[in-house]
């Protein structure tokens, strides 16, 4: 009778527990303020989230009020991942968040230790929140370098106050643990059992002794574990100090049933377990905090960030120097910095030379010479010399709060893989609640006498083994961490999802102009037209002169290399009256009544046609296989010279190309050139696989072919015209030397432009996925073995029960290796050989004929076609073989499947079998009925397809 009374007890307890823990919330409505049209939550902020759940309306910017009532680590922030917040809330302190108007959709928050959750509702017409870009939150963005520095000495303060609290209750709880510890096992060993009984007084041996000895640690030691875990409770969001108040309650209780009314059970169970309770609570306490202290080492790459902006700074006001807040410092202002000292802002040199150590913020160690016009970073080591730059950036706007701002983003932003780890950790608590009340109940109907008791013992170290904090720290501690050490790199991700799917990349494509090159180009050789109609003439200043002018308003490094030209020779050049740039082709401009036409051969040859063009072929072809870029001068519509402009690749290159190959990682060089140069670059570059010919709008469908062939790309570059194929790309990186515009289109940039910031981009990641899934593996490993055991799976074999004290000792450190493992992260070492390889299979390649209207290439670094005796992908049976006719073959599906079109320009019907040219923009192919509408086209695209 009393078996079939627990049986239902135990089945009507879970059923409640399941229904109190699993059913819906029930969710508070925003307030809305018709005044200031903004609508305002208040969630307090005590052991969970009141309320859990918030239902606000879309559209209408909100205001959050989080009243936090208690201090400690666990809830000092809270993080909104999917909108990159993450806010400080101070403790027993009014928080105030604002957010922008968001479109429909669940927005989860946490604190910064995921072990608390809440949900924020957003209803109403504002769209689907999946497919609309966010505005960014003013929380994320607005801070100053001195809130930043306010914010992070808050952040320690509390850390530092949490760690001596937990160090003053450890003590306490060791005096009373350990004499409690002696006098309840010593007299288990029977010499020493015997000689107690006979030479102390009996109360010494009692329970009462061992009653008095527990008080303190039960409701002082353990009582900001009892508080918490009461309140996760009542908030129905159990957490692992929940399980451990429950297991200690449940064995303090018993035990003091069997001190006070020992009658009450059978004479075989009447012993106490106190010091379970003192053992549990005081491991608790200790792994709480070694937790603490090596937790507080994740915060290292902020806190050294934000300590890099001196406090002050030297400017000249009134033609003396002064000193003055770097706050104060206003754009315009003139910088003075002597030898030692560090630059407080970004600016420009104005005079001076010296050598600046960036190490801090791009991860290079050698310091970079420095001289007038050079541009300069706040936060950098001037180390010879004496600077005076002029300020252009400061407070929240200089590159070094950038980073913080970026890396703060990255460490608050959720990989893909946590979502698994946040789900099993959503119903871990309940689950294991389910699993102790049913093993008391397995022991009381199978196993042997004391049954209750031993159901009671294993139930209780169900409890307090399960570790739920573990589950919870095992990826955002790793992505912290990691994002902090790669910002030390200069590699600084945008957030955990890039981290993560860098990992997976086994293709990198390289734009080769300012990414493998150095993007500094000069001219080589000018060959202009000469009496006999040959290209061996010297150029004149005034044909020089009005081409340079042409090329003056351009932003392409080529044009810079021509005026440069024109510059060393001391010539003034002249203005220009109309202008007009064609991306990846050239330049159209009317120069003191001469029409200049300046650019590569595909582009001025529409102006004189193939024939007009032929005489300059050979002198063009001579330059490019010489490695330089052959630009084709024409004036009035004549041909009348050919620049051979030469850019040298990067110190670091081919090492860092070799890195990629020895990794199993293809690599491809993308470039507008033409195919000799290209070829030239990639042979020095050791890339084996060039695409060259390539309009800026079809950069992106190589990357697309790619990504067809399952491949998981990720595409490197630093221009405006690389922001499409970037942002098609599965990672975007950009070179941290190269356009604002490339730079927010990216999903890492890599803050020094070297291209070794790759290979560290990729081995960090790989690091990092490893050392996460380590962690997933001690969470989830520690408590599939670990919950059995307690259980008592092992007692029918070997007789086995775990010991409430070592269940304990178990779930303190569970949660510790998970931090401990975390923090090797620390140790990564850009360069290091790493154990990984990504055994792309090789592909046989051929001439490509792109989607880009036919004048795209792909062949060999070497000129050849024949890739298979040629290059790293042979050589390598597990690199990556690149590109083979999946474009032309994904274009002739396109031609083969498409009806007639209207042409954008004219808006004439076009047979694309018959069209007499196309563009793909945005992965998109566009047909025209005639050359001049896809040159009008090539001006605007924009202008005439959505994007």
């Amino acid at each position: 009778m009393a078996t079939a009374g627990i049986i239902v007890a135990a089945a009507l307890l879970s059923a409640l527990l399941l229904w109190y823990f699993l059913a819906p919330r029930r969710a508070a409505h925003a307030d809305e303020d018709v005044s200031g049209g903004v609508q305002r939550v208040r969630i307090e902020v005590k052991g969970g989230y009141e309320p859990g759940e918030v239902i606000v309306r879309a559209g209408v910017p909100t205001l959050i009020d989080f009243d936090r009532r208690e201090g400690g680590e666990c809830s000092s922030h809270v993080v909104f991942a999917d909108l990159g917040v993450d806010a400080a809330l101070p403790a027993f302190a009014h928080t105030e968040l604002p957010l922008p108007a968001l479109p429909a959709g669940d927005y989860p928050f946490a604190c910064g230790m995921n072990m608390l959750h809440g949900m924020l509702r957003v209803e109403g017409d504002g769209g689907d929140a999946a497919a609309t870009v966010l505005p960014a939150a003013p929380a994320a963005v607005a801070e100053s370098d001195d809130m930043l520095r306010e914010r992070q000495h808050a952040e320690d303060l509390d850390r530092a106050h949490e760690i001596r609290t937990l160090t003053r209750r450890l003590v306490v709880a060791a005096v009373f643990t350990v004499p409690l510890l002696l006098v309840a096992m010593l007299p288990m060993i029977p010499s020493v059992g015997v000689w107690m009984r006979a030479s102390l007084p009996a109360w010494t041996l009692g329970p009462w002794l061992q009653l008095a000895l527990t008080v303190p640690v039960m409701f002082y030691c353990g009582w900001p574990v009892h508080r918490t875990g009461w309140l996760a409770i009542a908030h129905r969001a159990p957490e692992m100090n929940s399980l451990v108040t429950l297991g200690t309650i449940a064995a303090f209780g018993y035990s003091l049933v069997a001190t006070v009314w020992p009658g009450l059970l059978p004479a075989a169970a009447r012993a106490p377990y106190y010091e379970a309770v003192g053992t549990i609570i005081t491991l608790m306490i200790l792994g709480q905090l070694l937790e603490a202290k090596a937790r507080a080492g994740t915060g290292d790459a902020i806190r050294e960030l934000i300590g890099l902006r001196p406090d002050t700074a030297t400017v000249i006001r009134d033609g003396r120097p002064t000193t003055v807040a770097t706050a104060d410092i206003a754009v315009g202002d003139v910088v003075e910095v002597r030898p030692g000292e560090r630059l407080p802002v970004d600016g420009v040199v104005v005079s001076g030379t010296s050598a600046v150590d960036e190490s801090m913020i791009t991860g290079e160690s050698l310091p970079v010479a420095k001289t007038v016009g050079d541009p300069v970073t706040g936060a950098t080591m001037n180390t010879t010399g004496a600077l005076r730059y002029r300020a252009t950036r400061v407070g929240a706007d200089t590159t070094l709060s950038g980073i913080i701002r970026l890396v703060r983003a990255a460490q608050t932003s959720k990989a893909p893989i946590q979502r698994m780890a946040d789900k099993v950790a959503g119903v871990f608590v309940p689950a294991v609640v389910l699993v102790a009340i049913w093993t008391f109940v397995i022991w009381w109907c199978v196993g042997v006498p004391p049954r209750g008791l031993y159901g009671l013992i294993c139930a209780i170290c169900v409890l307090v083994i399960a570790c739920p904090c573990a589950l919870g720290l095992a990826t955002p501690l790793s992505i912290t961490t990691a994002t902090g050490r790669g910002a030390r790199h200069g590699v600084l991700y945008r957030n955990a999802e890039a981290l993560e799917t860098a990992a997976k990349i086994d293709v990198v494509v390289f734009d080769k102009t300012g990414t493998i090159t150095r993007g500094e180009p000069h001219v080589v050789r000018i060959a202009a037209l000469g009496a006999d109609g040959a290209f061996d003439a010297a150029i004149d200043d005034a044909t020089l002169a009005v081409v340079a002018a042409a090329e003056a308003k351009s932003e392409h490094p080529l044009a810079h290399a021509v005026v440069e030209a024109a510059h060393a020779r001391h010539l003034d050049v002249p203005e220009c009256l109309t202008f007009v740039a064609v991306p990846g082709g050239g330049v159209r401009a009317d120069v003191d009544g001469h029409d200049v036409v300046v650019g590569a051969d595909r582009f001025v040859g529409e102006s004189v046609g193939a024939d007009g063009l032929a005489p300059a072929r050979e002198t063009m072809r001579l330059a490019a296989q010489d490695g330089a870029t052959p630009v084709v001068a024409v004036v009035d519509g004549r041909v009348v010279a050919v620049f051979a402009i030469r850019d040298t690749i990067k110190d670091d290159a081919r090492a860092a190309v070799d890195a990629l190959h020895a990794r199993g990682i293809g690599v491809v060089m993308l470039t507008g050139d033409n195919r000799l140069t290209a070829d030239a670059i990639a042979r020095e570059a050791g890339i084996a696989h060039v695409v060259a010919d390539v309009r800026p709008e079809d950069k992106e469908s190589v990357i697309l072919a790619l990504q067809r062939q399952g491949r998981h790309v990720a595409m490197v570059g630093d221009g405006i015209n690389d922001a499409p194929a970037l942002a098609r790309a599965d990672l975007g990186m950009a070179m941290g030397t190269g356009t604002d515009v490339a730079i927010e289109s990216a999903d890492v940039t890599l803050m020094n432009g070297s291209l070794t910031s790759v290979v560290t981009a990729l081995d960090l990641a790989h690091a990092t996925m490893r050392n996460i899934r380590q962690n997933l593996g001690f969470a989830l490993g520690y408590n599939g073995l670990g919950i059995p055991v307690a259980a008592g799976v092992l007692y029918p074999v070997w007789h086995v029960l775990l010991n409430p004290m070592i269940a304990g000792a178990a779930m303190a450190f569970s949660s510790l290796s998970v931090v401990l493992n975390a923090n090797r992260l620390h140790a990564f070492v850009s360069g290091r050989a790493h154990r990984y390889a990504m055994h792309a299979a090789p592909i046989g390649e051929s001439t490509l004929e792109a989607a880009r209207g036919g004048a795209g290439r792909v062949h060999n670094g070497d000129g050849t076609k024949d890739t298979a005796t040629k290059g790293h992908a042979m050589a390598d049976e597990t690199a990556a073989g690149i590109l083979e006719d999946a474009i032309d073959e994904q274009l002739r599906q396109e031609e083969a499947d498409a009806e007639d079109v209207i042409d954008p320009v004219c808006g004439m019907t076009v047979d694309p079998k018959a069209a007499a040219a196309k563009r793909v923009w945005h992965g998109r192919t566009i047909y025209f009925c005639n050359p001049h509408c896809a040159e009008v086209f090539d001006t605007n695209p924009s202008s005439y397809v959505d994007d």
